[in-house]
């Protein structure tokens, strides 16, 4: 039994296109698009890494401050 083959296709703006249909300089900026969002995804991820640290940096000085104020005010 043969078995069909399923053809891929990208959505672009809302229409389909068959990958074998691009030209040669439409599957490389095909590539171009899914490095950059990857590239994207990466810097999101490292920034919401910051964001976290940052967070508990704050609150660390928020509770080193307070200790401190509560040590000098006895």
């Amino acid at each position: 039994m043969a078995e069909k083959q399923t053809e891929r296709t990208v959505t672009i703006d809302g229409k389909e296109y068959q990958l074998d249909s691009l030209s040669e300089k439409a599957k490389k900026q095909l590539v171009n698009l899914r490095i950059t969002d990857e590239e994207i995804q990466r810097l999101n991820h490292q920034l919401s890494i910051a964001q976290t640290a940052r967070s508990a940096y704050a609150n660390a000085l928020k509770q080193e401050i307070e200790g401190v104020g509560e040590a000098t005010a006895h």
